[in-house]
């Protein structure tokens, strides 16, 4: 049996904020409700629901703003990370994310490491594209620069 429910959070392969979505019933009985990341769609949630559609359409655009204005800052930046490396160019041991988050707080942004997109890490020396996705809609790319100690 399938209910329907307010999203009040942006929820990965359901929905985002203030979407009216239908979900199974244990889904939102178990995960959606006790979790705060959805209410039921019955008539008095429904007239709320207007309301709190236009705010949520607005947090989205202020979000997304602040996104595109930080892409700017990212973009920007060439990061230059030190580490030993062998005569080949190889190094000894690899640069993750949690190296590039550490550059860019040196940088003055604070972005999650789980935000930087690594597929691998890096363990040679050069010039990289590193991308980071900063909202659902806005991805940056960053420019690295491995350089040896």
């Amino acid at each position: 049996m399938n209910v329907q429910v307010i999203l009040n959070e942006d929820v990965p392969n359901l929905g985002r904020t203030g979407d009216v979505v239908r979900v199974r019933a244990g889904f939102a009985r178990n995960y959606l409700l006790p979790r705060a990341l959805a209410v039921e769609a019955n008539a008095r949630n429904l007239r709320a629901f207007e309301h709190q559609k236009s705010i949520a359409m607005f947090k989205r655009e202020r979000q997304k703003n602040l996104s595109l204005s930080l892409k700017e800052r990212v973009e920007a930046l060439v990061l230059e990370i030190k580490a030993r490396a062998g005569e080949e160019g190889k190094l000894f041991g690899s640069v993750t994310n949690i190296d590039v988050e550490r550059a860019l707080r040196e940088k003055g942004l604070s972005i999650e490491r789980r935000k930087i997109i690594l597929p691998e890490p890096i363990k040679a020396l050069g010039e990289f594209a590193v991308p980071v996705k900063l909202d659902a809609e806005v991805e940056a790319t960053v420019k690295l620069t491995v350089t040896a100690e």
